[in-house]
Formats: structure tokens, sequence, C-alpha cells
């Protein structure tokens, strides 16, 4: 499978993708990928730096001829979202990404693919190995955990790092120029309850809701994708309404940045009422699939009987939350009125656990307004306080301001227009890059982002697109080659 992947061209980038991807390289558990890259700085000879945090930064000297011209860092970020289907057999802490080709596409088997941020890295690592690429000094910078926290670059102290211009490779639309981000901040809601024993009369069942998409909860908030969280809750709260369902435990979602695709329910009703309560939850999963028909078209709700539960919720607990997760925030909350068509402030229900007495809700709130995006939190944390529950924000990181005067910005879009016959989306995004963050120890260096075209990221469907790497490659070297003169 990924002897394919190696021929493609350009086959320095993909070699060094395959290569990476052969490394379990999750968020906060980057101890094997760190000393990976730290073995290739070294085996080119140069000068390569684990800092404080374990940030890899790996220092290329300028070819010939280009020793006069600016100084750039070039940056990825090493850890990657591990996800897979629940039917995929794949352990993230000891295998190696399984791609294959899918036409003009690079997949992988059931899990999420890495090529965010992966093909980044590669990028970079491809170019640090060259021995015919024109460049400037280069200072590569690998940050670590930028999908749970950004602490590689919140870690990242001034000083480390002398250049004047940041190329960040963490878009993921070929056309795109990035000049700006959203912030964001983790919302979690938490309440211990008591729970009741079950009584004789009640039988059990489990609801299961899979097949949704998922997808980035930055750059997909918009697109009106599935929520395995809140389709089950609607579930749930119907069930309470009209058939006296008690709920003995939920789990759905993962990861904060990722819209969650399944989510599973053990509960309770009275016996007397199985029959006409099959009847109403297919009733309702056939409404709830026709409004996602469009979106959603693998959408799989089922209901199906199991042993009856020991235990269930306090009933007063119950109502009250399923009514909190009602009308909790999800999705677009704000659109920007400066910027057409960037949303600028949203929140993902991203995880939700009902187990053993506890509960635990794990927001994102992203937005490239700060009062915005505390107007957000605070709403969320209103909602879920009103049930009963202890709400704290952390994980708080700043936006990326645009700069629209920005020196390699002009640079970069002429050479875009040069190359394709037509101008490049100059535009802010959605999702969290770390341009924000670096840009307060670093402040006068002039920072933009691009990349190739990757769908589906933070999800088993995510997947990058052959023929936009190749345009992409091109885009690199002819940057390389216009970077300006100190």
């Amino acid at each position: 499978m990924n002897s394919e992947i190696r021929n493609l061209q350009p086959k320095s980038l993909w070699n060094k993708f395959a290569d990476l991807n052969a490394i379990p390289r999750a968020s906060k558990k980057e101890k094997r990928v760190i000393a990976f890259m730290k073995d290739f700085g070294k085996s080119l000879g140069l000068e390569t730096i684990e800092d404080a945090v374990g940030n890899v930064i790996i220092k290329k000297p300028a070819t010939k001829g280009m020793e006069n011209r600016t100084t750039i860092v070039m940056q990825s970020h090493l850890d990657m979202v591990h996800q897979k289907n629940n039917d995929t057999v794949f352990d993230f802490d000891t295998q190696g990404i399984a791609m294959y080709v899918d036409g003009d596409w690079v997949r992988a088997k059931g899990t999420t693919l890495g090529a965010d941020n992966g093909l980044g890295v590669a990028t970079i690592m491809a170019i640090l190995e060259s021995k015919d690429i024109p460049h400037p000094a280069i200072e590569a910078l690998f940050t670590i955990d930028e999908e749970t926290g950004m602490t590689g670059a919140m870690g990242l102290q001034g000083g480390l790092l002398t250049g004047g211009i940041l190329l960040n490779l963490d878009t993921e639309e070929d056309d795109e120029i990035g000049v700006g981000c959203a912030g964001g901040l983790d919302v979690t809601a938490t309440r211990e309850y008591q729970e009741e024993e079950t009584p004789e009369f009640k039988i059990g069942f489990k609801i299961t809701v899979k097949g949704l998409q998922g997808g980035h909860s930055g750059m997909q908030i918009h697109e009106g994708l599935g929520n395995a969280n809140k389709i089950m809750n609607r579930l749930l709260f119907d069930g309470f309404e009209n058939f006296g369902l008690r709920i003995s435990e939920m789990e759905g979602g993962s990861l904060r940045n990722a819209i969650p695709r399944e989510s599973q329910a053990i509960v309770a009703i009275d016996a007397m009422k199985e029959s006409s309560f099959l009847s109403e939850m297919e009733a309702s999963a056939k409404t709830i699939k026709t409004e996602f028909k469009t979106m959603e078209p693998h959408l799989e709700i089922s209901v199906s009987k199991c042993e009856t539960p020991k235990m269930i919720m306090d009933l007063g607990i119950q109502e009250g939350f399923t009514r909190a997760l009602y009308a909790a925030q999800n999705g677009v909350y704000r659109m920007s009125a400066d910027i057409p068509n960037l949303v600028e402030t949203s929140n993902n229900i991203a995880k939700v656990v009902i187990k053993n007495g506890t509960i635990k809700v794990d927001c994102l709130t992203r937005s490239s307004v700060e009062t915005a995006k505390m107007d957000l939190a605070n709403s969320l944390r209103a909602c879920f306080e009103l049930t009963g529950c202890e709400v704290t924000f952390s994980g708080d990181y700043p936006g990326w301001t645009p700069n629209m005067d920005s020196p390699i910005l002009k640079v970069m879009t002429k050479l875009y227009e040069d190359l394709n016959g037509e101008k490049p989306h100059v535009a802010a995004c959605h999702a969290g890059l770390e341009c924000g963050i670096l840009g307060k120890n670093y402040p006068n260096m002039d920072m933009i982002s691009f990349g190739p075209n990757i769908k589906g990221a933070h999800s088993p469907d995510e997947r990058a697109q052959i023929s936009s790497v190749q345009k992409y490659w091109k885009f690199v070297l002819e940057i390389l080659k216009g970077i300006p003169n100190k």
C-alpha cells in the first residue's frame, strides 16, 4: 500500500510523508516522532535543537547565491489527530498509518490520514534533505501538540529563531493564502449525580448513532454536518417525554477539534411501552435521516434490545441535563461582519460522557474576535450551570489578526498568479493556527499560511489530493526562489 505512495510525484515529498506516517504521533504522545525528527536533522549534519517543551528546530544555511536573502522559518506541527471508524481494528500507539491511492486522492484505511499537518512536515523535510533546490537560510520549526492545546507554540521561547518571514504550511485549500485565524477556548462542564436502581418493570435498550462524516470543528463547522451528541440527545429527550426513558449511560465523540461522528446510549423504558417506543424511535430516526439526507447520506440510527441496566440517572438530573444539552449552542454562532463568508464564532459539543454517576461535556469554542469568544463561552457556562454543572475554561489561545500589508503576502500573491493564471483567495480561516501564538514572542516576524487540498481532516474520511500536492510543491519552490533580500 505505502509503496504506491512512495512512487507519487513529487517523490521526495511523498517519501518523507510515508516515513513520517510510519511513526505513531498522537498529540501529547510525540516522544517517538521528536526522536525521529532529531535523528533526521543530525543525519543531514544540520544544527538540530529540541527546546524545553519538545519542539524541534533544524537550521540549514542558504544555498549558493541566496546568502543575502531574508532567513525564513518553515513551520508545521508534528502531531496528528488519531480517529478511526468503530469497526476498524487499529492501534494508534503501535501501528503506522495504512495509506492507499484512490484516483486523485491519498486516503487511509479506516483512520485519519495525518495529512494535517504531515504534508507540511514532509515538505520541509524534503527541502532540508535536498541538494539542488535554491533557498535562503532556513529555520525549520516542528511544533508539538498543535491539535490539543498548541502547547508547543505556546512554549516556544523568544530568541531561538532569527528568521524574518514565517511560512506556516497548515492551510487545507491550495488556492488560499491564509492571513488570519480564530482563537479557541476549551469549555468543560462536569457534575456528579446519584444513581438509582432500575425499577423491575423497565427493560433495556441500546441506541446507536453512527455513519456521520465528522470532520474539522473549525474548517467544517459551517457545512451543516451532523453532530452525533446533539442527535442522540434529541432522541433521549423525545424518549423521556413520550415513554419515560431513563438514561443509564451515554458516550459520544472523542476529540474537541473533531465533529463527533458516533454516539451510543444505554437506556431503560417501561416494558409495557416497548412496542410504541420502537415504533416512535423508528419514526424519529426516519425524520432525522431525512433532515440530514444531503449532508449525511450514511447516517445510521439503531435501537436494539439489551440487558436491562442495573442503575439509571436521577430523574431530576436527567431532565435538567438533557434540556441543557438541547439548549447549548452547537455550530455557527455568528458570521464575520468584516470578512465575507468567514465564520466568526462557533462551538463544537465534541464529547459527552454519562457514566457511573458522572457527567462530562467537552466543548471547543472558537472565534476571531476575543470578546465574542468569551461571550459564547459564558453562554455555554450559564446553560450548563443552570443544571448544576461545574464549568471550567482552559486551553485558551489567541487568534491571528490579518495584516493585509504583509510584504510576503504581496510576493506570494504575485507568484501564485504568475504560476496559475488567476489570483489566490486571500483569507482568514476559522481553524486554529499557531501563527497568532508564535507572534507573541516574535512580533516582528511576517507570517503567512498555505498548503495543498486536504479534505475531511480530523476524521477517517481525511484525504489529500495528489494533483493539488504537485501544484503546491511548485508554489513552494517558487516562493523559496522569490524570498526578498534582507
